[in-house]
């Protein structure tokens, strides 16, 4: 960043940009409420990366990030690329609504945490387009999981028989996209990266798949 702002803030173009951040992370709690956000800054952007599901094994087979895009005021000098706790930047937004601030800054929570996930970094480049996926059936899909995980949850099941079920759920591939699970229509159901008469596009770079639409993108392997 430029002047005088101070190492490990960051200072976004706008407040609505600011607040852009708030939402996404707030949604990204309502999935994964013990959390972490990924804050990667460099040049004059911020990539804010949140897993929905870990995926299994060192490769992270079958790992779906959300990852949403906001511009900075200046350029960021060095970089920032730390993870962090979801709950550590609701509660320093929360502090800012608290106080009446209302300007465009937010210092960077200290307390770090290591994820598997964080090292998984899709490439920046290098994207090949592979058609088209409709928004209304990723939110159909996370429609009907969230419903069948609801339903198939007896009280009293231990914690093995419910992460059993939901990794049987998530992994299942879209009926509209086989190659596709329906981990992508969580994602996008729980992050609001799409309405349903949108359509998504999606690209694929090695072992990685990317589903993009207007408001953020989803990336699995």
């Amino acid at each position: 960043m430029t002047g005088s702002v101070p190492p490990g803030v960051l200072d976004f173009a706008d407040v609505e940009s600011l607040h852009d951040l708030g939402t996404y992370v707030g949604r990204a709690r309502t999935l994964q409420s013990e959390g972490s956000v990924r804050l990667q800054a460099s040049g004059s952007v911020l990539a804010a990366w949140v897993c929905i599901l870990p995926g299994r094994g060192v490769l992270g087979q079958g790992v779906v990030l959300g990852l949403r895009v906001m511009p900075l005021a200046g350029e960021v000098d060095p970089p920032l690329d730390v993870t962090v706790p979801l709950g550590a930047v609701t509660d320093r937004l929360a502090r800012r609504t608290s106080t009446g601030d209302v300007g465009t800054r937010l210092p960077v929570p200290p307390t770090t945490v290591h994820e598997p996930w964080s090292a998984l970094t899709p490439p920046r480049s290098g994207w090949v387009p592979d058609g088209e996926v409709a928004v209304a059936s990723l939110l159909g899909v996370a429609e009907d999981g969230i419903r069948d995980i609801a339903e198939g949850t007896p009280d009293g099941a231990g914690s093995h028989a419910v992460n059993a079920l939901r990794e049987r759920v998530w992994s299942a591939p879209l009926p509209t996209r086989s190659d596709l699970s329906a981990g992508v229509g969580l994602a996008a159901y729980g992050l609001g990266f799409g309405r349903a008469r949108e359509i998504a596009t999606v690209f694929r770079c090695g072992p990685w798949t990317r589903v993009s639409t207007a408001h953020g993108h989803i990336l699995t392997r």
